[in-house]
């Protein structure tokens, strides 16, 4: 089976190595000069646990079951990463029965190394923190998203399938009982396939938009948040992640440490309409005040811009966070096509067994 996967971040990459290694002939067609440019690059690099998903959705199955696939796969080819544990800390009654809710979640979801902890074993953990009670995730780590990348696309490689960059998708349509994949870009062209496979991130929506035969009413809104990044100066005051309680539309402005160790803050909501990565500086007031609840010691002028991602939502402000959306042939009945919509956090986590969920879908 001929394959065209849009879209060449962690999830695009991930399905055509799924498919490739399955023996599938794929290429992964790309609209920027290189890999994983947009949501794969803009993140906090962590890998989830699962406990904040419901039970039985698809957020909760793919990260749980992606979290251990992922591990196994920076094990066995060389992807830098560290399970370096998180606190998720609560520092009034109304967070600590959030946090409490959040145990006993991913309790339910199968995660393993989950403990609750009471305010002094928590500082025990970490001395500067300030909370009243915390969940620890001992499973939860941190990768370098772009080392993990560069493999996935080295298995495609591998196994003969191959990476167009500046390729543009215009219109896909139907024809000879195959998908005609027509690009644009300096040198446009087109492709007959036997599948596609949307995973085109931010651009999801469009794509599905210009697909014949796939109906309108299937394409989810664009919910666009902007999740901005701070980094702190001085001494590193945490080994491990620390998250607050979760906020609408986010986990909150969480410690992340890379795997130099370098500390950054974030991200935050910001519910914007268009594309814009700039982080205004003023929105560190808000930081301060945030951080400052579980780290009252972070000192004045210790942060500055860093980066920002846009989450690609298909819920709003005020909605309970949606599911992730695959819709295959299994949904609409249109045989091998795929389109994947809101492939939002956890998805870094999850991208292992997400890949191998559509191409057990294309493969019926």
């Amino acid at each position: 089976m001929q394959v065209l996967v849009i879209g060449a971040g962690v999830i695009g990459l991930a399905v055509g190595r799924s498919l490739s290694i399955r023996g599938h002939e794929v290429i992964v067609a790309e609209k920027s000069d290189g890999v994983g440019t947009g949501v794969s690059s803009r993140n906090s690099e962590v890998v989830h646990a699962g406990m904040y998903y419901p039970t039985g959705s698809g957020r909760a199955l793919h990260c749980t079951r992606g979290r251990r696939a992922l591990y196994a796969y920076c094990d066995s080819h060389h992807v830098p990463h560290r399970r370096v544990g998180k606190l998720i800390v609560a520092t009034d009654d109304v967070e600590a029965a959030k946090i409490v809710a959040i145990f006993a979640q991913g309790t339910a979801n199968g995660v393993e190394g989950m403990a609750l902890l009471d305010a002094a074993s928590a500082r025990r953990l970490e001395p500067n923190l300030r909370c009243s009670a915390a969940v620890l995730s001992a499973e939860t780590g941190i990768i370098d998203a772009h080392a993990l990348m560069l493999a996935l696309l080295g298995d495609i490689e591998d196994h003969g399938g191959s990476l167009a960059l500046r390729t543009p998708v215009e219109h896909v349509s139907r024809a000879g009982g195959r998908w005609v994949v027509h690009f644009g870009g300096a040198a446009p062209d087109s492709i007959a396939v036997d599948a596609v496979v949307n995973c085109a991130g931010l651009d999801a929506q469009a794509v599905a938009g210009v697909t014949q035969l796939y109906p309108g009413t299937r394409i989810p809104p664009l919910v666009l948040a902007k999740g901005n990044y701070f980094h702190c100066a001085g001494p590193r005051a945490f080994s491990r992640l620390v998250y607050p309680a979760p906020v609408d539309g986010g986990l909150g402005v969480h410690v992340t440490l890379d795997l130099d160790g370098r500390v950054r803050f974030g991200p935050d909501v910001e519910w914007v309409e268009t594309l814009d990565y700039q982080v205004a500086p003023q929105r560190a007031d808000s930081f301060y005040a945030a951080i400052r609840r579980y780290w009252p010691g972070l000192p004045d002028g210790a942060l500055a811009p860093d980066y920002a991602g846009i989450r690609p939502k298909i819920s709003g402000r005020g909605q309970p966070a949606a599911d992730f959306v695959i819709d295959g042939p299994g949904e609409h009945d249109i045989p091998g096509l795929m389109h994947l919509f809101g492939i939002e956090s956890p998805g870094l986590t999850a991208c292992l067994s997400i890949a191998e969920h559509v191409a057990d879908q294309l493969e019926i």
